[in-house]
């Protein structure tokens, strides 16, 4: 029987072609059988949807089916990793699916879903391009291209923003190391918000203050990178990844850190550009001051250095 024969033999005889032939006829139905099982299994649900996977690669396992039927079994098969998240497997599905056979506007969807998915954007619109060349009518595709399309303009316009925030943030560093400043951590967030320092067109500080009464805290110097993360924050820029000369950094950082935090007595008749351009003077976030009044029982302990602040 032709059951039997050795691989890569040839039937001889008319019985052993009759043979062959039932076999192959077999295998080309379990197939067919299991494509619709599959499908079965994907209506019932997503309890199913593994079910419906086993179907699908049984199906594909038997070897017997024509391309386009195959291609069928592989875009199938995507859709279901697709309703699953499984994003990676769907467009190798769909990439199998559109290699058997290019009239398969399906996959041509499916592959371009699994990329969108993916954030491969420039290849999700290709293979939307692709479809649409051989369907032009086909809305699903035309609407995908216009999402894909849509997110490329949603991550350019960000990376612009993330730029221009960076820009920004790098200049105020420049003009705060021009003007031999030295910062320290933000303090006082939940009085302040994000508040930070602006450096405008004429290449002006503006400094929000903030003024406190009976309250301190100790001033811990930041390193270039850590400035340029702080004022970054609450920025489109927060999202950027800083990359700075690292030996630069360490060098700043630990011939600065050398400093203690301690009260510094300011004279209120001067400027705030001269006040916070004190060689000891470390900005937490924006201008910290703290109002004592000297006519106060608390006046003796704060300059005693027995307050702490809460």
């Amino acid at each position: 029987m032709a059951l039997w024969m050795e691989e890569h033999s040839q039937p001889m005889t008319e019985a052993e072609r009759a043979d062959l032939d039932a076999i192959i006829a077999l295998k080309e139905a379990a197939a067919l059988e299991l494509k619709e099982k599959g499908n079965e299994y994907v209506k019932m649900g997503k309890k199913h949807y593994p079910d419906a996977i086993d179907s699908y690669t049984r199906a594909i396992n038997q070897k017997i089916l024509g391309e386009s039927e195959s291609s069928i079994l592989f875009a199938n098969r995507a859709h279901v990793n697709l309703l699953l998240g499984n994003f990676r497997r769907a467009l190798m599905d769909a990439e199998e699916a559109v290699k058997l056979c290019p009239a398969n506007v399906k996959a041509y969807y499916r592959a371009a879903k699994a990329t969108f998915s993916l954030d491969l954007l420039a290849e999700a619109l290709l293979f939307c391009q692709r479809g649409l060349e051989q369907f032009p009518t086909n809305e699903e595709l035309k609407k995908l291209a216009k999402q894909i399309e849509s997110r490329q303009n949603e991550n350019e316009k960000r990376k612009a923003q993330v730029s221009e925030a960076l820009a920004s943030a790098k200049d105020l560093v420049s003009a705060m190391e021009s003007r031999h400043l030295k910062m320290g951590k933000a303090m006082y967030q939940v009085l302040t918000g994000m508040k930070k320092a602006t450096l405008d067109k004429s290449n002006i500080l503006h400094w929000p203050v903030l003024l406190l009464y009976a309250e301190a805290g100790n001033g811990i110097l930041l390193s270039k990178r850590e400035v340029l993360h702080n004022l970054l924050e609450g920025t489109p820029g927060a999202v950027a990844d800083i990359v700075d000369d690292q030996k630069e950094d360490e060098d700043h950082h630990s011939c600065n850190t050398k400093s203690s935090g301690k009260w510094i007595k300011v004279n209120e008749k001067k400027t705030l550009h001269d006040v916070i351009q004190q060689p000891d003077y470390v900005i937490p976030g924006i201008p910290v001051f703290y109002v004592v009044s000297k006519r106060s029982a608390f006046y003796r302990d704060f300059t005693a250095g027995k307050w702490i602040p809460p």
